[in-house]
């Protein structure tokens, strides 16, 4: 009876660390109040990017790619709401990032889609990983000081009005 015991709770032991580390592969790598990792992105469109160009701006890091419904939805919300909003304000700046895409893939998607907006590759995932290991959509908002103050995973209307609400706030 006694082993019995002892063998319930190691059987319970395990499936609760089995659970823990499952739960945390999806985590944020990057949390409120972290400063944005160190990255290039490097586009033949639109040129190359690093934190240390964006020093004093606010900051969105939109994580995508072409293949994800909930991320084509957000993308023609940034379209439509975002970008024409902020696109001129020189104190804001958008990093579409498109998840396993080249520059080649994303300059055909943006034709087919009509964007406005700069898509950025990250054919390795190269800077992706620095954010998470999973799940796209993901959006993350810098403030002028380079620290996380906002982020999101998935997509709905309520969580985007958040962001732009966020975006107000950070630019005051």
């Amino acid at each position: 009876m006694k082993s019995l015991k002892i063998g319930s709770l190691v059987v319970m032991a395990l499936m609760l660390l089995f659970v823990r580390a499952n739960a945390q592969t999806g985590a944020e790598k990057v949390k409120i109040g972290d400063t944005m990792p160190q990255f290039t992105l490097n586009s033949e469109v639109y040129g190359t990017v690093t934190p240390a160009d964006l020093k004093g701006k606010v900051v969105l890091v939109s994580l995508f790619a072409t293949w994800c419904g909930p991320c084509q939805k957000e993308l023609a919300e940034v379209q439509t709401t975002l970008y024409p909003k902020y696109k001129d304000n020189e104190n804001f700046r958008l990093l579409v990032i498109g998840r396993e895409h080249t520059d080649a893939e994303l300059t055909k998607y943006n034709t087919r889609k009509k964007f406005t907006f700069p898509l950025y590759p990250d054919p390795k995932r190269e800077v992706f990983s620095l954010f998470a290991d999973q799940s796209i959509p993901r959006a993350y908002l810098f403030n002028k000081e380079g620290k996380l103050i906002y982020t999101s995973i998935g997509y709905t209307p309520e969580e985007f009005q958040k962001l732009m609400d966020s975006i107000e706030e950070a630019l005051k």
